[in-house]
């Protein structure tokens, strides 16, 4: 004859199941750990976790377009600052005390300064694309979706500039002609700053909105995923002692077992 203790065997398996499934919670400090704990919670938060890894990428994207700009910008400054010192030269020349001597002075160093300014062009790059010295555009995936992008432009400034990179006051250029020329240069290159002094602008205001937006996301998923300790540590204890008594209850059971089948030998 045989005595079944197959109930109280079931809760004991029952309750050791749900122990260690509160171990492995513990362990990982994630309420679900895979879909086996919840499938449209762990839905959830792959999205999430997808939303969440998007918007950091992004989020250096942004950065590398700012300083993109900065650098683009840092390089017209120096042009600028070149050109002005042209034009101040070039008025300079329009001195009637100056003799031929002089005036040569003063092309020798405007000759320096369009070679410093030809060299900028051709140096002024980022991550080795050419930013000063080519038109064209860099792109940037500031956002999760494929219209969040922008376009910084770049433009071939050797070519823009030509006029003031031309001035040569003892070869024929008019200090008329070398005004103009270096006005327009200054103009050119103030536009091209304060578009890009916008672009930054517009970056970092877009860099702000998409920090916000993964901290915010990051803890959506945060509620869904992540244990509370203290919660899954006071289930943990009851669940303990539920163990010890479904373990003891087990032993008596198996004793009771022994005895019934001892009387009935």
């Amino acid at each position: 004859m045989q005595v079944n203790n197959n109930a109280t065997s079931s809760i004991f398996n029952q309750v050791q199941e749900k122990q260690d499934t509160l171990f492995e919670k513990l362990a990982s400090g994630k309420k679900v750990n895979d879909a086996t704990g919840g499938a449209a919670a762990q839905q959830i938060i792959d999205r999430l976790t997808s939303e969440v890894e998007g918007s950091r990428q992004a989020v250096n994207n942004v950065y590398d377009g700012i300083s993109l700009a900065q650098v683009a910008e840092g390089g017209l400054s120096s042009v600028n600052d070149d050109v002005n010192r042209i034009r101040e030269l070039t008025l300079q020349s329009e001195n009637g005390i100056l003799n031929d001597g002089d005036r040569q002075a003063l092309q020798s160093e405007i000759s320096q300064l369009q070679d410093n300014i030809s060299q900028t062009i051709e140096q002024t790059n980022f991550a080795g694309k050419p930013l000063l010295s080519q038109d064209g555009a860099l792109s940037f995936q500031v956002g999760a979706s494929a219209s969040n992008s922008l376009d910084i432009e770049t433009q071939d400034y050797a070519n823009r500039l030509s006029g003031v990179l031309a001035i040569d006051l003892t070869a024929g250029t008019s200090v008329n002609d070398a005004l103009v020329a270096a006005d327009e240069a200054i103009e050119i290159v103030g536009g091209a700053q304060s578009e890009l002094g916008a672009t930054q602008n517009a970056l970092q205001s877009t860099a702000r909105n998409l920090t916000q937006g993964t901290v915010n996301t990051a803890e959506a998923r945060s509620r869904v995923q992540d244990l509370d300790y203290a919660q899954a540590s006071s289930q943990q204890a009851a669940n303990s002692i539920q163990s010890q008594a479904a373990l003891t209850v087990q032993a008596q059971a198996n004793q009771q077992q022994g005895a019934v089948l001892a009387l009935l030998s």
